[in-house]
């Protein structure tokens, strides 16, 4: 047999983010690519800021020597240093290069955490709804998923997080603000999950470590703020990545960054660099760690997303469809007219409108749409939603 029993199964249970998007791609050789209003992938069409592209054109037409080569497995100690004092301001704690490590984006920073801290058949807590390749992510590194329900409001559910801690339990991910829901978890929520970690701790014995996964953390409206988890909890890591707010998701440039008083920090950043060697990533791209540690607190027009946000929002809700408003990232996650979510996709895709099913983040009942797209896409779309709309009689 060519591929593994674990890879074929995993395969089987591949992101449904991807199988849309293919799906998309045969449909547009079908009716062209004009046609068809593909709201899969949260591939921002959004141009990175001209701050960007002046750091680069610079970068670029000034090389400095030995700048294509290799660096340190953790980067470049100035652009650890820049990443550093950003985070200070943002997150009211003092950090140096000695807590952050540069990574190829935050799938690599997830990876190289959960290879570090999990041994064989631990288990990870995240809560629906996920990103979908959390999985397998986990899997990765023979380690166990523990999937928790959230509220109306996609947030988590506390009295079960507390009743699902074992002694076999390492880490809980948060992702705020939220993939697919645009969820953003406010400052209670992280000081309950962190004592409720704390608790279990001092009961269990063990080690809690909080990651969260926060690509997202620039795009919030309507004057929504996102706490800072390293306020509430030691054991705490991130992963971020500049994909998002950047709009750089070709790149790949991200970073980890761990509590500066996280117990064992040292060999838990000399785990994380080690990984990021020996699961290939080896280092993140050198141009790209030269053009971020100049361009930190710089951002695409959140006002802009904010504004797509509202124009798809507002004509589905006037349409009939539920959907809890976003808060933050480009995803609305409407409930589906219909209890199996799959009869309403296919008809969405007679009208040449492409959506993610629920049930690939681990929500059946709802559908995934990104509003990280040209204003054409989006407008084009409204169509499809409103026929669908009164087959289900939602309006």
């Amino acid at each position: 047999m060519s591929v593994s029993d674990n890879v074929r199964e995993s395969m089987s249970s591949s992101s449904w983010i991807r199988r849309m998007f293919e799906i998309g791609l045969e449909l547009k050789k079908k009716v062209g690519v004009d046609n068809v209003f593909d709201l899969t992938l949260g591939n921002p069409t959004m141009e990175p800021p001209p701050e960007f592209d002046a750091e680069l054109k610079r970068i670029v037409q000034n090389p400095v020597p030995g700048m294509h080569r290799y660096m340190e497995n953790a980067g470049y100690p100035e652009t650890r240093a820049s990443v550093a004092q950003q985070l200070s301001q943002d997150m009211g704690v003092n950090f140096s290069q000695n807590d952050i490590m540069m990574s190829t984006g935050a799938a690599a920073a997830l990876n190289c955490i959960l290879k570090t801290i999990l041994n064989r058949g631990e288990e990870v807590i995240i809560f629906a709804p996920f990103f979908a390749e959390y999985t397998h992510y986990v899997n990765n590194h023979n380690g166990c998923v523990k999937i928790l329900p959230t509220d109306e409001q996609f947030i988590p559910d506390l009295n079960k997080l507390e009743a699902a801690i074992t002694k076999q339990t390492k880490a809980v991910i948060i992702n705020s603000p939220n993939n697919p829901s645009g969820a953003v978890y406010d400052e209670q929520t992280i000081h309950d999950i962190s004592q409720i970690l704390e608790k279990k701790e001092r009961q269990l014995g063990g080690e809690l470590y909080l990651i969260s996964d926060e690509p997202y953390r620039k795009i919030v409206y309507d004057g929504t703020v996102v706490p800072s988890v390293f306020k509430y909890y030691r054991r705490t890591v991130i992963a971020n990545s500049y994909s998002k707010d950047l709009a750089l998701p070709g790149e790949r440039i991200g970073y980890i960054a761990i509590h500066p008083e996280c117990p064992h920090h040292k060999d838990l950043m000399d785990g994380f660099v080690y990984c990021n060697r020996t699961l290939g990533f080896v280092n993140a791209p050198a141009i790209m760690q030269f053009v971020i540690r100049n361009v930190q607190g710089i951002t695409v027009s959140i006002a802009e997303y904010q504004r797509k946000r509202d124009l798809l929002y507002s004509n589905l809700v006037d349409m009939g469809y539920f959907i809890v408003k976003p808060k933050g990232a480009f995803y609305i996650f409407p409930k589906s007219p219909t209890t199996n979510e799959f009869d309403f996709i296919e008809e969405l895709q007679k009208h040449n409108v492409l959506v993610v099913p629920g049930t690939g983040f681990g929500t059946p009942g709802y559908f995934r749409a990104s509003y990280c797209m040209e204003d054409k896409t989006l407008q084009g779309s409204l169509n499809g939603f409103r026929e669908v709309a009164k087959i289900f009689k939602l309006c």
